[in-house]
């Protein structure tokens, strides 16, 4: 920009332009007309004198009389006054010459012959006709780009106040300093970084140290105090932050120590476990223990579980103890499952030993051919039942307790549980109910009667079903006193089974089966006319009895069942056994009656 305030554009200033340069207070000398001694009116028209209404005032509010009171000196000091507001600029010329002074300094020159009165909207327009084209002349000063104004109307802007004129000239002791540049455009201001919201801050006197010596004395002498209210404000802010950052310390050193502490504690725990696990002796009870218990080890039980167990049981003091015993013993490995009989607080060492041997097991072993009344009543000595208990529950909850369903529904059965509590060893240990340990046979028979596949193999033997086939088994298990004769003895119950055999003519006629119905064991049970007079279904003596008896009368093992399911071929009819090592068979009944002379005589040498 120029020292004049305005911008360079395409179009130079006149050079005989009275604003063009600075022209002071003693420019404008030059310019002023010679005074007239009557003051001509800017209105005058014909000789005739207009008095201006506005003149009366005091103040310059009608356009035309602005133009007319602000002497050529206004126009001459222009171009060195910055902009400033039109109406400040007003303000101050009608302060300091007020109208007279503007009225004296014009005389002249406004009631001069030749000079007439150029209105705002006709430049260079006199009233006498005349235009010399000078800027020297009364002419009053216009912004540029300025619209024509109306010399008559009342209408005529403020040239002045409008915001593309130029302010009015100033007296050299008010002019001020150019404005600044104004800049028209501004680059977009950058956004404010987001501030993350502060975090609340500990109200407790343990966290924002308000309770704590921290040496700044809250009674401060009252010289101290009175100085400057300013100054104690800030020290007691700045004491307010220092307390709280101290709690803030305090607490994250609280933490950091809480962290350490227990890291420590947790590595020291760890370490003690490993070393002890490693180079460390398990707790152990010291002896043989004292007093009884019975524990059940479930199969397939490892060391560990086996050890866990104990402990519960107050056998053993630690399952650690108990495995390391176990594996320093030899046959510790061969620990069976089922029920023992222990005693509490022993030394792992000893609990391994008692363990090995069979005196302290307790479980119930049910050996091959016993019948269900055999192992009723072992289960009632175990658990401390009544006798018969067993019994009862059997037979009241028989179909609740695993039977198949082709063991159901069987008629003039007298136990439906015979046949399924299978010989093999049980933990029946105090505290077990009869129910359990009963379900437990049941399981296990399911087991093997379906490994045995007893529905397939029952066909080929020309029976029924399983029922059958589980039936016949344990005919041989109890008529086959060696197992090694299994197998002609079952061929024997396939032969006799057949109606039109000529020597029993259908009926199976066994003493086992008449020892069943009376519940007894015995060789001794009478003459064949008195076993023929008994009659009971399962009576295979009596003539109204052919074929099967209703159900099984004993437990067979695997070995009646497989024989059961594969008998030997023969044309045997009967058999008798004389000893362990000797089983005679028979076609006719002459041949058996001599076999049996023979057993006799063979009783007789034995002390039978």
């Amino acid at each position: 920009m120029t020292e004049y305030g305005r911008g360079p554009g395409s179009e130079p200033w006149h050079p005989t332009d009275p604003l063009y340069g600075d022209q002071g207070w003693e420019g404008q000398q030059q310019y002023q007309q010679p005074q007239h001694p009557q003051q001509a009116t800017p209105y005058a028209q014909g000789g005739q004198t207009y008095q201006d209404p506005y003149a009366q005032q005091g103040y310059g509010t009608d356009p035309y009389q602005q133009q007319a009171a602000y002497p050529q000196q206004y126009q001459q000091q222009y171009p060195q006054q910055g902009y400033v507001d039109p109406q400040q600029a007003q303000q101050q010329a009608y302060g300091q010459t007020g109208w007279e002074q503007g009225h004296q300094g014009h005389q002249g020159h406004q009631g001069h012959p030749g000079q007439g009165y150029d209105t705002p909207g006709h430049p260079g327009q006199t009233y006498d006709g005349t235009y010399d084209g000078n800027w020297e002349t009364g002419q009053a000063a216009m912004a540029y780009n300025a619209p024509p104004a109306d010399p008559y109307g009342g209408q005529q802007p403020d040239l002045y106040g409008t915001p593309e004129a130029y302010p009015p000239p100033q007296p050299p002791g008010r002019r001020q300093q150019p404005p600044e540049p104004v800049v028209d455009w501004a680059p977009a201001p950058e956004p404010e970084p987001v501030r993350p919201e502060p975090e609340p801050e500990e109200s407790h006197p343990f966290f924002t140290g308000d309770d704590d010596e921290d040496g700044y004395e809250d009674d401060e002498p009252a010289s101290r105090r009175g100085r400057g209210g300013r100054g104690d404000d800030r020290d007691r802010e700045r004491r307010g932050k220092e307390k709280k950052r101290k709690g803030k310390n305090g607490v994250a050193c609280l933490v950091v120590a809480a962290v350490l502490v227990g890291g420590v504690g947790g590595i020291g725990y760890f370490g003690y476990q490993f070393w002890q696990g490693q180079f460390g002796e398990a707790p152990d009870y010291a002896g043989a223990g004292s007093g009884e218990v019975q524990v059940e080890i479930p199969k397939g039980a490892f060391g560990n579980e086996i050890g866990n167990i104990l402990k519960q049981a107050g056998v053993v003091k630690s399952v650690d103890a108990f495995v390391a015993a176990q594996n320093k013993n030899a046959k510790g490995n061969s620990i069976q499952a089922g029920a023992y009989t222990l005693k509490k607080e022993m030394s792992a060492e000893s609990a391994v030993a008692l363990m090995l041997d069979p005196a302290s097991q307790a479980n119930l072993i049910i050996p091959e051919g016993k019948r269900n009344a055999w192992v009723y009543e072992q289960i009632d000595t175990r658990l401390d039942l009544a006798p018969g208990s067993t019994k009862e529950i059997a037979l009241e909850r028989a179909d609740s307790l695993g039977l198949p369903d082709w063991a159901k529904g069987h008629k003039n059965v007298k136990d439906p549980l015979e046949g399924f509590l299978f010989p093999a060893s049980y933990p029946v240990a105090k505290g077990t109910k009869p129910e359990d340990a009963l379900k437990k046979m049941v399981s296990r028979a399911n087991q093997e009667y379906m490994k045995l596949d007893l529905e397939g193999k029952a066909s080929a033997q020309g029976l029924k079903g399983p029922w059958e086939l589980l039936t016949v088994a344990s005919l041989v298990q109890v008529e086959g006193k060696y197992k090694h004769d299994f197998d002609k003895v079952a061929r024997v119950v396939y032969n006799r089974l057949q109606l039109d055999n000529t020597q029993t003519a259908g009926r199976l006629e066994f003493d086992s089966t008449v020892n069943y119905l009376k519940g007894t064991s015995t060789l001794d049970v009478g003459s064949v006319e008195k076993m023929r007079a008994i009659k009971d279904p399962y009576n295979t003596y009596s003539y109204d009895v052919k074929g099967l008896t209703p159900g099984p009368i004993s437990n067979p093992g695997v070995e009646a069942l497989n024989s059961a399911m594969a008998p030997a071929d023969g044309p045997w009819y009967y058999f008798v056994s004389i000893n362990e090592n000797k089983t005679v068979f028979s076609v006719t009944l002459k041949e058996h009656n001599q076999n049996v002379a023979e057993y006799e005589k063979e009783r007789e040498k034995s002390g039978q």
